[in-house]
C-alpha cells in the first residue's frame, strides 16, 4: 500500500494536471481558431501552439511517470519503458526549447537595438521563427533518442524484456545508466536556460534605462512601454522560476526508484515537477491580452 504522504501528492498532481492540460488546451484551442479564422499566424501564436502543444504531451507523461514507479503495469516492459523515458526526455526539451524561444522574440519586439546584427535579427525574427522550432525539434530528438540504447537503471531485464526489480544489481551499472541520462537532461536543458537568462536581464537592463528616462518626464506623460516591460520580465522571471524548480525537481525524480525509502523527497518531487507546466501555461493567459480576453469571453459565455 502506498504511503499518504504519496497518496496525497499524487491527489496534488492529478489537480496540477488537469489545470495544465485545461489551460494548455485551452490555448491551443485559441491560437487554432485564430488562425482559421484570420488565415494568417503571428510568430509569437506558433510558438504558443507549439508550446502547449508540448505541454500537453509533457503532462500526460508525468502521470505514466507515477504509474510505472508505483503500480505493476506495461511500462515494466523494457522496450516500452526505454521509449517512454524517450519521449519524455523529448517533450520536456522541446518545451522548454520553445518557451525560450518565446521571450526571446517577446526581448527582440521590445527592446531597442543599434547593433547591426542584432537589427538585422530583429527585422527578420518573424522568418525565423518555424526555423528555430524544427531546430529544437531537432535538437530534443539528439538528446532524448539515445535513451533507447540505454539500459534501465531502476530494472534488470531479462531474456523476455521484462523488467524487473533487484536489489542486488551491481551499482557500477546503475551509476553508468543513470549518468547517460543525467547527462542527456542536463545537456539538453542546459542551453535553453541560460538563453532565457540572458533574456531577462536584457528585458531587465532595458526596463532600468527606460524607468531612468521617464523619470523627466513622469509629470507630462506615462510610456505604455514600461507596463509592457514589467509584464515580459514578471513573467519571465517566473519561468526561470518554475523551470529551476522542475529541474531540481526532476533531477532527484530520475535518481529515485519505486524502492526508494525517502517518500517525502519522491513525493515533493513529483508535486514541483507537476507544477511547472501548468502554472506557467497560467501566466501566458494572464499575460497575454489575446488570450486573457478570450477566457473573459468564455466564462461570459459559460455565465
Amino acid at each position: 500500500m502506498l504511503p499518504q504522504v504519496l497518496i496525497f501528492s499524487i491527489g496534488i498532481v492529478a489537480i496540477e494536471v488537469v489545470v495544465g492540460v485545461t489551460g494548455n488546451g485551452f490555448i491551443t484551442a485559441v491560437n487554432i481558431v485564430n488562425w482559421i479564422k484570420s488565415k494568417k499566424i503571428s510568430s509569437a501564436d506558433m510558438i504558443l501552439i507549439f508550446l502547449s502543444t508540448s505541454r500537453f504531451i509533457l503532462q500526460m507523461t508525468i502521470l505514466m511517470h507515477i504509474h510505472s514507479l508505483y503500480f505493476a503495469d506495461v511500462l515494466k516492459l523494457a522496450s516500452v519503458y526505454k521509449a517512454f523515458g524517450a519521449v519524455w526526455m523529448f517533450v520536456n526539451h522541446a518545451s522548454l526549447w520553445f518557451s525560450t524561444w518565446l521571450y526571446v522574440l517577446y526581448c527582440v519586439k521590445i527592446i531597442n537595438v543599434t547593433q547591426w546584427l542584432l537589427l538585422q535579427i530583429k527585422l527578420r525574427i518573424a522568418e525565423m521563427v518555424p526555423w528555430l522550432l524544427l531546430g529544437s525539434l531537432v535538437i530534443s530528438s539528439v538528446t532524448s533518442l539515445p535513451l533507447l540504447w540505454i539500459t534501465p537503471s531502476t530494472y534488470l531485464c531479462s531474456s523476455t524484456g521484462n523488467c524487473k526489480e533487484n536489489s542486488t544489481a551491481d551499482i557500477t551499472d546503475w551509476d553508468s545508466s543513470n549518468l547517460y541520462l543525467l547527462v542527456l537532461y542536463f545537456v539538453g536543458c542546459f542551453f535553453p536556460l541560460v538563453l532565457s537568462v540572458v533574456t531577462s536581464a536584457l528585458l531587465i537592463t532595458s526596463l532600468w534605462k527606460h524607468t531612468k528616462k521617464m523619470q523627466y518626464y513622469m509629470d507630462t506623460c506615462k510610456d505604455p512601454l514600461v507596463d509592457v516591460h514589467l509584464t515580459a520580465i514578471k513573467s519571465i522571471i517566473s519561468f526561470l522560476i518554475l523551470y529551476v524548480s522542475s529541474f531540481v525537481a526532476q533531477i532527484l525524480l530520475i535518481l529515485s526508484t519505486s524502492q526508494s525509502k525517502d517518500v517525502v523527497k519522491v513525493a515533493v518531487s513529483l508535486v514541483v515537477a507537476g507544477a511547472y507546466p501548468s502554472i506557467h501555461s497560467i501566466i501566458l493567459i494572464i499575460v497575454n491580452s489575446k488570450l486573457k480576453l478570450a477566457f473573459r469571453m468564455l466564462c461570459h459565455h459559460l455565465k
